[in-house]
């Protein structure tokens, strides 16, 4: 079972490095495919001079960049396609421009996708101007050119929110993933520190008695040794009660106690005359009196009571003696 942590973290690793890779492969795809359409027989020769082959290799090759650099690289592109514009040469690497106009939008804040998405328009009016034959040519490049710009912006956009939103969800799933565990800290100590009170309170109480028990049978074996006998079995007792109390304190802690097996409740004010006659059989002299009818209480708030009169008691035997009125 030591080696399968192992293996899932390198496959984590692994799952990391690939995801890594996909973008930088995605790009070089892009670059090849756009290269590839440059290829002589591919498209009609207006586009595919050599000066237009060198303008397109100019803006298709810094798509390579577009991830890392990509406002620098869609300012490169621009300046070409001037530069090709004022040479008056067409050339199909001018889609290169709606990649990186495309990789503006993914990364950058609306204000430079609006200003990336304005050169571009900008550009597109100027090639419908120099390169439209006549007035229905030049409306229906405007339109398909506006139409491919636009759809770039908006793709770029959409996606850029939508991993926005994707990394918002997991860092509140992180934040509250990190909030159960210190909420579960938090109450694991509660309960450590509860668990810890009760403890003391029954072995100081139980333990405090025994030891008044035991000390009142050695004084009286050799002249009394029927009430020695009798403190020896109230020693036996109240170990035994100390011993049923922590293990139903512990029983709760115990993943593998049996769901059926009954557990003892916890002690209440029915159970402070078992408490003061075991304190009375130490040789501690104790009465209570209740005055009227008592009201209801919570099963937490009689617990309460009965610790804080067991702990009185456990400290007047531990410091004013058996004897003490």
């Amino acid at each position: 079972m030591s080696g399968v942590p192992g293996v899932i973290i390198e496959l984590g690793r692994r799952a990391a490095r690939a995801q890594q890779r996909l973008p930088v492969l995605a790009d070089v795809a892009v670059v090849v495919f756009l290269l590839a359409a440059l290829l002589p027989g591919r498209v009609g020769d207006l586009v595919n001079t050599g000066d237009a082959r060198l303008f397109s290799v100019a803006l298709i090759l810094p798509l390579l960049l577009r991830r890392r650099r990509p406002v620098p690289v869609f300012s490169l592109l621009v300046a070409v396609a001037a530069g090709q514009w004022l040479a008056d040469v067409r050339a199909l690497g001018d889609f290169a421009l709606l990649v990186a106009l495309y990789g503006v939008a993914v990364s950058q804040p609306l204000r430079h996708v609006a200003l990336a998405y304005a050169v571009v328009e900008a550009g597109v009016v100027a090639a419908a101007l120099r390169w439209g034959v006549d007035g229905p040519d030049t409306l229906h490049a405007f339109v398909g050119l506006t139409g491919l710009s636009t759809a770039a912006t908006v793709m770029g956009t959409s996606t850029r929110n939508r991993r926005a939103l994707v990394l918002s969800l997991q860092e509140r799933a992180e934040r509250l993933e990190t909030e159960r565990d210190q909420q579960g800290r938090l109450s694991a100590a509660a309960e450590r520190a509860r668990i810890a009170r009760e403890l003391h309170d029954i072995v100081a109480h139980n333990v405090s008695v025994m030891i008044a028990l035991a000390d009142g049978a050695s004084y009286a074996v050799d002249e009394e040794p029927e009430r020695a006998r009798h403190a020896m079995q109230q020693t036996s007792l109240t170990g035994r009660q100390a011993l049923t109390e922590m293990r139903r304190l512990l029983g709760v802690l115990r993943e593998d106690e049996p769901g059926g097996q009954a557990r003892e409740p916890q002690p209440g004010l029915a159970q402070l005359d078992a408490l003061l006659e075991q304190v009375r059989s130490a040789g501690l002299p104790v009465a209570y009196e209740s005055v009227g009818n008592p009201a209801p209480l919570s099963l937490g708030l009689q617990l309460a009571v009965y610790r804080i009169v067991q702990e009185a008691l456990t400290n007047t035997l531990k410091h004013a003696g058996p004897g003490a009125g």
